[in-house]
């Protein structure tokens, strides 16, 4: 993002105080020290303002989470209502509240298959944790304990605690300086076409994937593998849309292997495809395990579910074992996150939104495919609500850009400075806007971006690291 120009003492002191205390996620330290960060101040809808009174149209959604938009006075009148009846209650044995019960009726009956319970925490990242711990603690139970592998892919990501992130496989989040789990946690390839072995058809990449998915488990032994996890489409990793019958073909592998199937639908659930669950309702199946957040609240609120079904809890729960599950957190089932929840969803429902969402996600997918004319896109790709600009310095051989170049960073410096907000990730511009984004406002996102791609192309012309042909 640009830096801010304080042009108030006020604002300022506000950016200084944030530059000198605050130690943001993912923070570049070279470049904050000088830049320091855009502070926004207010939003309404898709529309973001700064301190200054700059407008940004929100392409990102947060971080994928804004799905009914920001500023609704009925998302507020409920957090304010159950502040003021009850803002905290323990949650821990054998009490709950009225709001976390109701959610976790709701979110059961939303859920596919047998899923009906649900684990309350703080976001995503606790989600995978969560799932992590509960089938840690189900393989014990049936009397397989050394079922504790996992495996997961490259370019994933399930978020950032210690667990999640050694689970996740972007290169990008494992820096020398942190150390991750690695004796039971294992890497298989991103299923990624676009960047598979040249001369491979889609269905013999497909093949491969699950050749090297089944030849993993053999490795490891199917008797030692608890888990398999996977986003139905990866977003920080890219927005990887899968091949055809990607979900299935691994889906039917891990069952035939006594493998819990985990769908991580921190990103995709509630909208973002256009349903409240991408697993069955887009790709066929109905997993073991469902994570969630973002979207659960649009990002009013904290909150993350782990949702898992009926024949895992029959497991975990036999009457007689005096068993206990030591898991969960101060804010598991939070009154006012649930409540947050409850009032989102209803709002989702009363408004049809997913119905628009697979209305404008199709005219998005359409609109931004009109970028592949540029000579530096190598791809666009996504489903509905998310989508991806990859960057390349060669289109005919895809070879990348450095990474020292941050490509990605350059054309979402010049987005900025034109009101409209793109996630970069190195080569790439992520797109998530909220469920309400209008067919207008997609117009306005893709020609805002094409004109920052052409602004960022005549600054690279003639600098060696590309020019056009």
């Amino acid at each position: 993002m640009s830096t801010i120009q304080p042009g108030s003492n006020s604002a300022r002191e506000i950016w200084q105080k944030d530059k000198d205390h605050h130690l943001h996620p993912w923070q570049l330290f070279d470049s904050f020290g000088d830049e320091g960060a855009l502070i926004m101040d207010r939003a309404e809808g898709a529309w973001l303002v700064d301190i200054e009174g700059n407008r940004y149209l929100d392409a990102v959604g947060g971080l994928w989470c804004t799905n009914i938009g920001l500023g609704r006075e009925e998302m507020i009148d409920a957090v304010s209502e159950q502040m003021r009846k009850m803002a905290y209650a323990s949650p821990f044995v054998d009490m709950t509240n009225q709001p976390a019960a109701e959610l976790a009726a709701k979110l059961a009956s939303l859920a596919p298959g047998s899923i009906n319970h649900v684990m309350f925490g703080c976001g995503g990242s606790t989600a995978i944790d969560s799932a992590y711990r509960l089938i840690q603690f189900y393989q014990h139970c049936r009397g397989k304990p050394e079922k504790k592998h996992v495996i997961a892919r490259d370019a994933s990501y399930h978020g950032t605690t210690y667990l999640a992130m050694s689970i996740g496989g972007k290169k990008a989040d494992h820096p020398p300086e942190f150390e991750y789990k690695r004796d039971t946690i294992h890497h298989v390839s991103s299923p990624n076409y676009y960047r598979a072995e040249k001369g491979l058809t889609e269905a013999q990449f497909l093949d491969s994937l699950i050749d090297e998915l089944e030849q993993k488990i053999h490795e490891i032994g199917a008797d030692n593998v608890a888990a398999f996890f996977a986003e139905p489409v990866p977003g920080a990793g890219g927005v990887i849309v899968p091949p055809a019958g990607y979900h299935q073909r691994t889906y039917e592998l891990c069952k035939s292997n006594d493998i819990l199937y985990v769908s991580d639908e921190v990103v995709t659930a509630f909208g973002r495809l256009g349903h409240w669950f991408a697993s069955e309702s887009v790709f066929g199946i109905t997993p073991d395990i469902i994570t969630s957040a973002k979207g659960l609240t649009s990002g009013y609120l904290p909150l993350g579910a782990t949702l898992y079904t009926d024949e895992i809890h029959d497991v975990i729960s036999e009457p007689g074992k005096g068993r206990y599950f030591a898991h969960g957190y101060t804010y598991s089932g939070h009154p006012v996150s649930c409540a947050a929840a409850l009032k989102n969803i209803e709002i989702i429902e009363r408004e049809n939104l997913f119905e628009h969402a697979r209305d404008v996600g199709a005219y998005f997918e359409k609109r931004i495919s009109s970028l592949q004319e540029f000579p530096i896109v190598g791809q666009t790709r996504g489903m509905k609500l998310m989508q991806c600009v990859e960057f390349v310095a060669n289109k005919e051989t895809r070879e990348v850009f450095p990474e020292s170049l941050d490509i990605g960073k350059v054309i979402s410096d010049i987005a900025d400075k034109k009101g409209l907000l793109v996630r970069p990730i190195i080569n790439l511009n992520v797109m998530s806007p909220p469920l309400t984004i209008t067919h207008d406002e997609i117009d306005t996102i893709i020609d805002t971006l094409a004109e920052s791609i052409s602004e960022a192309m005549e600054q690279l012309a003639g600098t060696g690291v590309w020019s056009p042909a």
